[in-house]
């Protein structure tokens, strides 16, 4: 590569801008990505800044008082759980990026989304999609039952030409699939480089927010999961969204990373089908096992994603002796959170599992990673290893310390009423956390204060007992 005097580089997927070329980026780690650009603007010092002339703001600024904030009031888009996590709806000039794995749904959520506001606003929406024809689009909204006379379609890789189809058409809701994909003339870079999804993101937030046009964006994401393109796309949003979804199962999920109008940490379930996706305001059944006999290496515990509680059935196995290394193997939870259970059962209660080949799994594809599983999965281990099944009506919750200690966790009253509903009748919960200190005990609930993982493990073990006279 020839490399000319007084030339800058930049990476054109991180924006890094290294001293002199490179083959591989020394930011991000890509091969390649490192491009000659041109050289970065060096401003206005102190001296030369109290010499720039004032002019008129285009609007002036007023108290506080007197501004109305209609506005900016969420309006729903007709997909409940897509409103959920936007905090009530999508607010009219507010710009939304969503990231996902390809694949993962995307597309198909957001057409149903287009078709909904539709529907039901008084405004068209407008689907821009530079990845595939409008045929194609077609035949993804006549699969999933989003055909609406006022849902218009456009295929562009060109900005101008999108904002044409919003001069032309006029929008309340416009969706485009994806930013990566549009390029705006005048800008150097190819589509999808560092400068052009700044520079289209930024005209395309100005446009959002002159017009009060609610827009979202549909991003890439990496191979480490985060989305794609320079950080400085995320600030230059007002909302961030992530698809989450194992390709395996039909569980899809959206979670919230940033939102300037409602909470950041709601979550939207949703169910992927051939006829499309479907909300699901109550996911909770989707992670249980149903058995007709009594099974050991089975606990339940109730995980919190965002503001909701979610019933999960954490399970164990325990293998053949290994001589060596035995494996350690995990689906849906933290192998290093199973490391040390493995550790505090040997140590705090004397559960022999150094030699022993340990799986543990969440039940339908759900990922957990916050600690309050800690205590069902050691229960779970602890189950397994003695082949005692754990009573169908327990349900725990807690971290566990090295000590064996079970910590305090949050919103367990509202974890316990999420059992309670279900049919769980028995809690084992760490101290502080009973009906004594949050006044709350869920109507036909036994709830137990634990200390220590031995104590819990007794109390399980009474309880199974009562549960079988056998």
């Amino acid at each position: 590569m020839t490399k000319s005097r007084g030339a800058t580089y930049q990476c054109d997927v991180c924006g890094h801008r290294p001293a002199k070329w490179m083959g591989r980026c020394p930011e991000c780690g890509e091969w390649g990505s490192v491009i000659e650009a041109a050289a970065p603007a060096t401003g206005l010092g102190p001296t030369a800044l109290r010499a720039v002339p004032s002019r008129a703001p285009l609007e002036p600024a007023r108290p506080i008082a007197e501004i109305s904030a209609a506005p900016a009031q969420a309006r729903p888009t007709g997909v409940a759980e897509f409103d959920r996590v936007l905090g009530g709806g999508i607010v009219p000039g507010g710009v939304v990026l969503l990231a996902g794995e390809p694949g993962v749904g995307k597309s198909t959520l957001l057409l149903d989304v287009a078709q909904q506001w539709a529907k039901h606003s008084d405004t068209p929406s407008l689907v821009v999609s530079g990845e595939e024809s409008v045929s194609q689009v077609r035949l993804r909204a006549e699969r999933i039952g989003a055909l609406h006379e006022r849902l218009y379609l456009a295929a562009e890789s060109d900005l101008s030409a999108v904002l044409g189809h919003l001069d032309a058409v006029k929008p309340g809701l416009l969706i485009l699939d994806s930013v990566q994909t549009i390029s705006a003339p005048g800008t150097d870079g190819v589509a999808g480089g560092v400068t052009q999804v700044r520079a289209v993101t930024a005209a395309l937030v100005a446009i959002a927010k002159e017009r009060g046009l609610a827009t979202v964006l549909v991003g890439h994401v990496t191979k480490d999961g985060n989305v794609a393109g320079p950080r400085v796309l995320e600030h230059l949003v007002d909302v961030v969204l992530n698809f989450e979804g194992d390709k395996h199962s039909s569980l899809r999920m959206v979670r919230g990373l940033k939102n300037r109008f409602g909470a950041a940490d709601e979550v939207g379930c949703f169910e992927m089908h051939e006829g499309g996706i479907t909300s699901l305001p109550d996911p909770s059944g989707l992670f249980l096992t149903r058995y007709a006999d009594a099974v050991s290496g089975t606990c339940v515990s109730v995980a919190m994603e965002g503001r909701r509680a979610l019933v999960v059935e954490v399970q164990a196995l325990i293998g053949a002796q290994t001589p060596g290394s035995p494996r350690r193997t995990v689906s849906g939870l933290d192998s290093a959170r199973l490391a040390m259970i493995i550790a505090v059962l040997q140590q705090r209660a004397q559960i022999q599992l150094h030699d022993r080949e340990v799986y543990a799994a969440t039940v339908g594809g759900l990922r957990v990673t916050e600690p309050a599983v800690d205590l069902a999965l050691a229960l779970a281990a602890a189950s397994a290893a003695h082949d005692l099944p754990m009573p169908p009506d327990l349900v725990v919750v807690g971290e566990v310390g090295l000590t064996g200690e079970v910590r305090r966790v949050g919103a367990v009253p509202r974890r316990l009423a999420e059992a309670a509903r279900l049919g769980f009748r028995f809690a084992l919960v760490p101290p502080g956390c009973g009906p004594a200190a949050t006044g709350v005990t869920p109507p036909g609930m036994r709830v137990l204060e634990v200390g220590d993982v031995r104590t819990a493990l007794h109390y399980a073990v009474k309880a199974s007992a009562e549960a079988d006279p056998r």
